[in-house]
């Protein structure tokens, strides 16, 4: 498993190239698989990203998460970088390129589409694989789960002001079918397994009279292979759905990218520079840097199908935000991972 984790970029390489290969010749496997959703979340990416999830909240202690008060710059961190700085960044790069930079490239009613799309993913911040990435940091478990509920609270509240402002609409349909299924899938039914879990398996280690922290240690270490699966699995099918746009398109694809990579990167930056003026311990400041950088695509596609079309440009950009989204969040694993003795 060791050669897994060591070369886990590599992997997710060969399963993006995967997924676009077989996405094109075989069509119509993934179209079918494509249509077992609801709300538009996929449930067959969300069984994937559920079994990533779910050896992380076995982790999680509700004895330690008590004491997040007492350590709260990651959670403020993590609101002010996710509402106060991350939309109107992506607001302003989206309009930089798509008004500017590539205005000669794309109509004017398809660069308001792009510039739309790129927007209603700056103002959705990630529910989901925030927890994957907080793992491969080795980030606090019981942290993460916070500010990740702290989030999806305020993203109740905030997502449509704010989208509404940055879009220049006055109605923002917001489906709250898609906003609470993922919340449940993704969030509180594997914490809710994750604590039956952890009790069950301290149970019996106290019975046989073992330290149930190597019982939970030798838990994760036989379910962390299946993660590394889960995660690969879920790039071969989000690349396998998009396959034939990503043959029609390749041009666009990389304009809308362009913005999305330097808000990506140029966000993870902000954070991670906070993180260290205000000297928050690594596995804290990693998982803050990473939370205000990945998007809640479901929340973000859903919303652009709704207000502009399924075919619309808004649509093809938050699905490119999905395609950017893992190999970039990998890179900037690896980096929280080499900078780990730049922090307290």
């Amino acid at each position: 498993m060791g050669v897994f984790e060591r070369f886990l970029s590599a992997w997710v390489g060969l399963a993006i190239i995967a997924g676009t290969l077989l996405g094109h010749l075989v069509p119509s496997v993934f179209a079918w698989l494509s249509k077992a959703e609801f709300a538009q979340v996929n449930l067959v990416v969300g069984v994937l990203i559920w079994l990533m999830i779910y050896p992380v909240m076995v982790q999680v202690n509700f004895a330690a998460v008590t004491q997040i008060a007492r350590e709260p710059r990651g959670l403020i961190l993590t609101v002010v970088v996710n509402w106060l700085i991350k939309p109107f960044t992506m607001t302003v790069l989206g309009v930089l390129f798509f008004k500017g930079v590539f205005a000669d490239f794309i109509e004017p009613e398809t660069a308001n589409e792009y510039l739309a799309g790129v927007i209603l993913l700056g103002v959705a911040p990630c529910t989901a694989m925030v927890f994957v990435w907080s793992q491969l940091t080795r980030g606090d478990a019981n942290y993460t789960l916070v500010q990740v509920s702290v989030n999806d609270v305020i993203m109740i509240f905030a997502f449509a002001p704010i989208a509404a402002l940055l879009l220049g609409v006055t109605d923002i349909f917001i489906p709250w079918e898609t906003l609470l299924l993922s919340v449940v899938l993704y969030v509180i039914a594997p914490l809710l397994l994750g604590i039956y879990t952890r009790q069950e398996i301290t149970k019996k280690a106290k019975l046989r009279h073992i330290e149930p922290e190597s019982s939970l240690s030798l838990f994760n270490t036989k379910m962390k292979p299946w993660s590394i699966i889960g995660l690969l699995m879920t790039v071969v099918l989000l690349f396998g759905f998009q396959a034939e746009v990503l043959f029609e398109k390749p041009f666009d694809i990389a304009m809308i990218a362009t913005p999305l990579l330097i808000q990506t990167y140029g966000i993870f930056a902000i954070t991670f520079v906070i993180a260290l003026l205000i000297k928050l311990p690594h596995r804290i400041a990693a998982p803050a840097c990473l939370i205000g950088t990945s998007n809640f695509f479901e929340l973000a596609v859903a919303v652009a199908i709704s207000l502009f079309g399924l075919h619309s440009g808004a649509a093809l950009a938050t699905v490119v935000g999905v395609l950017v989204e893992v190999p970039v969040m990998l890179s900037l694993v690896w980096f929280a991972n080499k900078t780990r003795h730049w922090f307290h």
